[in-house]
């Protein structure tokens, strides 16, 4: 399966379900300039959503679906069903684990030079291996369960590269997206 394929996979079992895709975008866009003779707005207080941007409700909704959409798209037996407790733990604190870094990166100070910029990237790397470790060890004994139909659903689903032995940045998974922000 090509990568646009596992792409379309997912989007595919997502729907018309907001993607966080959707809010990043929202947020990387430029704004529109501000006409000549309107004052530039205030600022928004940190941590509350602004027109337009994506709020913690959005993020919480769209974790909530890509669970849900996970199941389905898994197809889970009664004895599978037993073993999700544990995984969906495990990907909700990464998540939450993942916004209070945002919301830490977004309060912190400037970095003043190139190896502060490194210093903020090993750590964050350092961070997501150790967050990835937890997600494999909880997902280990689910998936062990899981039959080889399952098993191929799911690469696609968190948004994996397709092909064997390619490199991938964990910042690249959507476990950790919310703390790009």
């Amino acid at each position: 399966m090509t990568r646009s394929v596992s792409r379309l996979l997912a989007a595919t079992v997502l729907g018309t379900t907001l993607m966080a895709g959707a809010g990043a975008m929202a947020q990387t866009a430029a704004p529109a300039p501000a006409p000549a003779a309107a004052p530039a707005p205030a600022a928004p207080a940190q941590g509350t959503p602004t027109s337009g941007l994506y709020s913690e409700a959005d993020a919480r909704a769209v974790l909530n679906a890509r669970l849900a959409a996970l199941k389905a798209v898994i197809e889970l037996t009664p004895e599978q069903e037993k073993l999700w407790p544990a995984l969906e733990t495990a990907i909700r604190d990464i998540n939450k684990n993942a916004v209070a870094r945002r919301k830490q990166l977004e309060t912190a100070a400037a970095p003043t030079s190139f190896l502060d910029v490194l210093d903020q990237i090993a750590v964050a790397e350092e961070t997501r291996g150790k967050e990835l470790k937890r997600f494999v060890d909880a997902a280990r004994p689910f998936v062990a369960s899981l039959t080889e139909a399952q098993k191929r659903r799911v690469p696609a689903f968190l948004g994996l590269n397709d092909g064997e032995g390619q490199h991938q940045p964990a910042g690249t998974l959507w476990l950790f997206e919310e703390e790009a922000g």
